[in-house]
């Protein structure tokens, strides 16, 4: 659907000043969204992954873990599939506020691509490097988007999401470094023609939610403060954009359709979108903390 039928539509949760500024600006925040029943089902179930976290084996795949990590002093990067770990997380995806969301901004066929829960821990939890999704998942159009929603209070020392404004608009970059190797972040020869000064912090109180188009760059800086940063992601795509790479194909709910019906003809963007790497021949995709780190294997 364009811009206008979408905005012509009745709004189920975002205002119609929000839907227009995410088309404008490819995305867009909105304090607490998310009710506290919601939020008291997530914290429960993510507390007790992170219990889990704290016996399970180094190469746990459910974990990405900080290098300082301890059974006393868990430190998680991200939760990896959290959807197909626990119901909770699902019946929130697929029949809570982020499905009304998601309709809001991609009409009434839309589906479920993938979800993560990153935790951004306390006293230094690591950054995420200025980036843009697509190129890790491109589709045949760009109608994806992620919501996130914060499951505690999130203020501006906990480094909070940052979003470049109009930047969906904008190129879309090579995630490489000078050897054409993949580092999942913009290089710093490309990061100055970015106006990264513009950039927009979307935190908030528990349940305050972000929004950004798969083409938005953003990131975040280390969190320094003594709270950590748990934030849960699901990433939604209209009906008829069609995934290009099997990057999540094994993700339990990958590609189902959320509301509204499956689209028999893709439909094709003419602004192309580069490939990311064949990551299942080369041993699986690891995580964007991984590359952006330059983890070995």
């Amino acid at each position: 659907m364009t811009r206008d039928e979408i905005l012509n539509r009745t709004s189920r949760i975002l205002s119609d000043a929000d839907r227009a500024k995410y088309f404008d600006t490819g995305y867009v925040g909105a304090p607490s969204v998310v009710g506290e029943d919601w939020l008291e089902k997530l914290r429960n179930v993510t507390a007790e992954f992170i219990e889990f976290s704290r016996t399970a084996d180094a190469d746990d795949k459910r974990f990405d873990y900080e290098s300082a990590h301890t059974a006393e002093a868990p430190r998680l990067r991200r939760l990896n599939h959290p959807l197909d770990l626990h119901e909770t997380y699902w019946q929130f995806a697929s029949t809570g506020p982020f499905a009304d969301i998601a309709e809001d901004l991609l009409g009434p066929d839309f589906k479920f691509h993938h979800a993560k829960l990153n935790f951004k821990w306390s006293g230094g939890g690591e950054e995420v490097k200025w980036h843009q999704d697509i190129q890790f998942w491109p589709h045949t159009n760009y109608d994806v988007l992620t919501i996130g929603v914060y499951l505690e209070d999130v203020d501006d020392t906990m480094a909070p999401m940052g979003v470049i404004p109009g930047s969906h608009a904008g190129r879309l970059y090579d995630l490489l470094d000078d050897n054409d190797e993949w580092t999942g972040f913009i290089n710093d020869k490309d990061i100055g023609s970015v106006a990264v000064n513009t950039a927009e912090y979307l935190g908030g109180p528990a349940g305050s939610i972000t929004v950004h188009n798969c083409r938005c760059i953003h990131g975040s800086p280390p969190n320094q403060s003594d709270r950590y940063r748990p934030l849960f992601l699901c990433a939604y795509s209209a009906a008829d954009a069609v995934p290009l790479t099997d990057l999540v194909v094994d993700q339990k709910y990958s590609e189902t359709t959320i509301r509204g019906n499956p689209q028999r003809w893709p439909r094709f963007d003419p602004r192309p979108c580069p490939l990311p790497p064949p990551w299942r021949r080369m041993g699986g995709y690891k995580s964007i903390f991984a590359h952006q780190q330059a983890e070995p294997d």
